[in-house]
């Protein structure tokens, strides 16, 4: 059994079950709703979509991601099937990797249906769209790194409850480290330094770069690094409780 067929149970199982649906329906109502409402999408007349619209797509992944993510591994634990998942001829890694990828595609689905939006700014106006693809892709970045964040959790706990709080809390650490309202008030007790490490740990120092068309290094290996650790952490968690 290789990663390519527990990635096609896996997205069947979403796809099967009212899951994949309801938060994809959530997650277009919302980020819509927001880019309508408080991103005053008609009025600003923000063609490159920066600041409308993908602003808020990572305040709505901290808590729908790990919707989709925490019953990863935690239901795995709690019917008993992990177990029977070890008599497979299939590594931990290839079972991860599937699961994984199998949760990033509903929500590259889920981003995708947002396509209507593109279509009006281009309808209204003449946008960048190298820099809204940026921005789509530092989107869906951020995604990943709160569902491999929720996959590492999920393998510490068989209650998706648990999983679900304590993922969402690791979520809304990260993307209050760097937000400008929390750093001006972090600017105040702690000293330059410690100020910069806090703000190049968070999320929203890396997302804002491509958000606003420009990809740099950094940013890249920041997020490959922070989703290959939960990632090889889920093994070695995975692997001890098999063995």
């Amino acid at each position: 059994m290789s990663s390519c067929t527990i990635y096609k149970r896996e997205l069947s199982s979403y796809f099967s079950q009212p899951t994949a649906y309801a938060i994809i329906v959530i997650f277009l109502l919302f980020s819509l709703g927001l880019t309508f409402t408080f991103g005053q999408f008609m009025r600003v007349g923000d063609s490159s979509l920066e600041w409308t619209f993908l602003f808020w797509h990572p305040w709505v992944y901290m808590l729908l991601a790990p919707a989709v993510g925490m019953k990863l591994w935690s239901d795995e634990q709690r019917t008993g099937t992990i177990e029977l998942l070890g008599t497979f001829p299939v590594s931990t890694w290839s079972a991860i990797v599937g699961k994984f990828l199998a949760a990033a595609t509903v929500w590259f689905i889920a981003l995708a249906l947002t396509f209507p939006i593109v279509i009006t700014v281009n309808y209204l106006g003449s946008p960048d769209n190298g820099a809204i693809l940026s921005g789509y892709i530092g989107s869906f970045l951020v995604c990943c790194t709160f569902l491999a964040i929720t996959m590492l959790v999920s393998a510490c706990t068989r209650d998706q409850v648990v999983c679900l709080i304590v993922s969402v809390s690791v979520c809304v650490l990260l993307l209050l480290c760097g937000y400008d309202p929390v750093t001006q008030e972090l600017s105040k007790i702690v000293s330059p330094g410690v100020l910069q490490g806090i703000v190049s740990f968070g999320v929203w120092d890396h997302f804002q770069s491509p958000n606003s068309g420009l990809f740099r290094l950094k940013d890249l290996v920041w997020f490959g690094s922070i989703i290959f650790v939960c990632l090889l952490g889920t093994s070695a968690i995975l692997s001890s409780k098999r063995a």
